[in-house]
């Protein structure tokens, strides 16, 4: 199930989309100038390691001590998971960013990358694994998305077998589904050993929690009614 985009119109460039996205590639060509050696001496620098704020009697007041938080955001471990990661965002982003406002949305999507890493230290918290990755983050927008825009449609691509079939599903159903294949797959983790890497599930639950919560802290009022009853017309097929 691969979405290729949605179907609502946006009013505003949405700058801070572009920036966040251009940001992350950036890093990654960074990242591709060091071996793997290197690169991971890089993620336990700059990454999420649970064990490090969760294994302390207590927790220092330096703030860089903390800068984990904020730099694993830009960070990513290989082509597929950065090229899905700004696609998704690519997707989805701009309409958030629509009502919030560049500046607004930009300090919406940095908490719930905030929230998102924090969630995985709580559920995770003797993990030695470096945890990097945007999609904390954009679980966050998924979560606001799926609150303002339930009726938009996201057309679908459905490969079954070798042929490719096209859906417009509800962005509240896509999303809804997402959100439990994380929320099970997350389940399902904590029977494994918490040293194994892979996708860090629970900081996308976490970080879609913390976008349907806080969204509406963000969101300008006067472009609250930009979407109308009528955004459906976007979607017919000839549009899309």
């Amino acid at each position: 199930m691969i979405p290729l985009r949605d179907c609502l119109p946006r009013r505003y460039t949405p700058y801070m989309t572009w920036l966040i996205i251009a940001t992350n590639c950036i890093v990654f060509l960074f990242e591709l100038m060091f071996k793997k050696e290197e690169l991971d001496y890089i993620f336990h620098i700059f990454g999420i390691v649970p064990a490090r704020y969760m294994l302390v009697e207590s927790l220092p007041l330096e703030p860089l001590y903390y800068l984990p938080f904020l730099t694993s955001m830009f960070l990513h471990g290989g082509w597929f998971h950065l090229l899905s990661n700004m696609w998704i965002m690519w997707i989805f982003a701009d309409n958030v960013e629509d009502k919030m406002g560049s500046f607004r949305f930009l300090i919406f999507y940095l908490l719930c990358g905030l929230g998102a890493g924090w969630i995985h230290c709580l559920i995770n918290p003797s993990s030695t694994i470096p945890t990097v990755g945007a999609s904390g983050a954009i679980s966050g927008v998924l979560g606001a998305y799926m609150i303002m825009f339930p009726h938009a449609r996201v057309i679908t691509l459905f490969p079954i077998l070798f042929f490719p079939f096209f859906f417009a599903l509800p962005a509240i159903f896509y999303i809804l589904m997402w959100f439990f294949i994380q929320l099970f797959s997350g389940l399902g983790s904590l029977l494994t050993p918490q040293d194994v890497g892979g996708v860090a599930w629970w900081a996308h639950v976490g970080g879609f929690v913390f976008g349907v919560i806080l969204h509406r802290l963000f969101v300008i009022k006067k472009r609250l009614k930009m979407y109308d009853d009528h955004f459906d017309y976007y979607c017919a097929w000839g549009r899309w």
